[in-house]
């Protein structure tokens, strides 16, 4: 039941996304305050000491965050790989793509950590898990290939640009899987990669034009941008705790779970519908995570990075 709450939540995050760009808020200024609200949100997480012993209260203190040249350089990896570049295509492509596709696109993401892997020497070829790469590149092909697959032909340079995110996500957890984080553990390595990520992505949002000023009345997409901040840090922190209490092989299903809901709450809230040809593409695209995903006895760092869609 947990991971069928976390599907439904990072689902949420890609409408909610298509809510905020429709206020005309641009892609840097949105990576901000995803980072900023994302970090204030894990600053309040990490604060809470609890104690085990009877009688005694929840205790509150600022946890301290390394700033050492090896940490350093995990926040900035994660920060690049995991949001600020990642998220910046994807926020673009929503605005020009329907919810619910970018939500299936997204789900290539072990698709592509698949041949990255290779290339990078963490994995070694089988010949099952390149049948789901295959697949995959159907699904694809059934997306941009027939003329009745989009609401709008024009739509199809877009492609691209939304499947800029699943590689970067990609990248991201061969990384980790490749060097390791330092010794962190993942709530801090998320925690320093927010605040470093934000402000990164400050000045990005100033320069640019992009900033975007949250002060009262809120509209619509205003609370669309807190939620989908919260829903995230909310839904990743307890994606890490399912993969240290179930397992990374379990947790990763819930790639599955992302992706229909995401489609769902298009759906739903967005009023989209879909070609056959998209729901071919799903299938096909499903099918082909279901191969490639890891077996129950690959690394544990790469299967986790398999649920990162949407994210942010």
């Amino acid at each position: 039941m947990i991971l069928v709450v976390m599907g439904a939540g990072w689902g949420l995050t890609q409408p909610l996304s298509k809510i905020a760009v429709s206020a005309g808020y641009r892609h840097f200024g949105l990576v901000f305050w995803q980072l900023a609200l994302g970090a204030a949100i894990l600053a309040g997480v990490r604060s809470l000491r609890f104690s085990g012993a009877p009688g005694r209260r929840i205790g509150l203190r600022w946890p301290g965050l390394r700033t050492d040249p090896a940490a350093m350089r995990v926040y900035l990896v994660i920060a690049l790989t995991g949001t600020i570049l990642p998220n910046s295509a994807s926020y673009e492509a929503i605005r020009h793509l329907p919810s619910g596709l970018v939500s299936i696109l997204l789900s290539l993401v072990p698709m592509f950590a698949f041949p990255i892997a290779l290339a990078l020497g963490n994995e070694r070829f089988q010949a099952l898990r390149f049948g789901g790469l295959l697949l995959g590149l159907v699904g694809v092909l059934l997306i941009v290939t027939p003329d009745a697959s989009l609401p709008d032909r024009a739509m199809v340079i877009f492609i691209p640009l939304a499947l800029i995110a699943p590689i970067f996500y990609a990248l991201e957890g061969n990384i980790v899987a490749r060097w390791g984080t330092a010794g962190l553990a993942p709530i801090d390595v998320l925690y320093g990669a927010s605040v470093l990520g934000a402000l990164i992505a400050l000045p990005l949002a100033i320069f640019s034009g992009h900033f975007i000023d949250l002060r009262p009345p809120w509209g619509l997409p205003e609370y669309a941008i807190l939620l989908a901040a919260l829903i995230h840090v909310i839904v990743y922190t307890t994606y890490v705790w399912m993969v240290g209490a179930a397992g990374a092989v379990f947790a990763v299903q819930v790639s599955y779970l992302v992706t229909g809901f995401g489609v769902l709450w298009a759906m739903m809230i967005l009023g989209e519908s879909y070609s056959a040809w998209i729901w071919s593409a799903m299938v096909l695209i499903l099918a082909g995570v279901f191969l490639v995903q890891p077996r129950p006895k690959a690394d544990l760092a790469e299967a986790g990075d398999q649920a990162r869609i949407a994210t942010d």
